[in-house]
């Protein structure tokens, strides 16, 4: 129980502070939105998103309790940027947008330089701090690895904007209206028909763990320490 508690702990707080770090980028930037609206907190509950949330996990937990599977998906509310306050917007909102991928990656090196400290003498203290730090390094990666998909409205999608020239920014920013229904397709619908097709695996999220699997290599765990996933 301790573990699903200090997990779910671990995931609410990566979460948080990528939106968070959104809202700051954009204050740097010159946009107070966030901050008027009261975005800038840690507070959990200000960033829960109704559909992203609660209904589309909440489903897919009841979906899989019945049919099978292990995959969950869902968002938080964006944090609210007004790029007509930045200098360059286009400009302005890929950095905004890099902020989040960034504050996640950041604090997964952070949490591994920190293990360095744990009480190797104190096995309970040791193992709390584990089942949180482990879980935690693993959400941090895997949420900014899966933000970067080029996906508008995804981070990724959004970087891609920030880079391309006017015309190609402007036409692939246009796929942010049928963004989530891409990603749901990626996700959900291509794997199904892989298998139907006798080609079974998921090559989104497949790709995305062996670059969770890489990124761990690059942290500066303590000596012979590498988490298993």
């Amino acid at each position: 129980m301790n573990e699903i508690v200090l997990s779910l702990l671990a995931a609410i707080v990566a979460i948080v502070l990528h939106e968070v770090a959104h809202g700051y980028a954009a204050l740097a930037l010159g946009d107070d939105t966030a901050r008027r609206l009261g975005r800038l907190t840690l507070n959990p509950i200000a960033h829960v998103d109704r559909v992203g949330t609660l209904l589309v996990p909440g489903l897919l937990l009841v979906t899989q309790y019945f049919f099978g599977g292990h995959f969950m998906f869902g968002w938080a509310k964006p944090v609210p940027v007004d790029p007509r306050q930045f200098r360059d917007p286009r400009r302005g909102m890929m950095f905004v947008a890099a902020a989040g991928p960034a504050m996640n990656f950041a604090l997964a090196w952070l949490t591994a330089l920190a293990l360095h400290a744990l009480p190797e003498a104190d096995a309970t203290t040791g193992g709390l701090l584990l089942d949180f730090a482990i879980p935690f390094i693993l959400f941090n990666l895997l949420l900014g690895l899966f933000n970067l998909l080029p996906i508008p409205p995804l981070d990724g999608g959004r970087i891609v904007v920030g880079l391309l020239p006017y015309r190609l920014a402007a036409a692939w920013a246009r796929l942010e209206r049928f963004g989530i229904l891409i990603v749901l397709f990626l996700l959900f619908l291509l794997p199904m028909l892989l298998r139907d097709l006798g080609l079974a695996g998921d090559p989104v999220m497949t790709t995305i763990w062996s670059l969770v699997h890489w990124a761990l290599g690059l942290l500066p765990f303590p000596d012979g320490f590498l988490p298993g996933v």
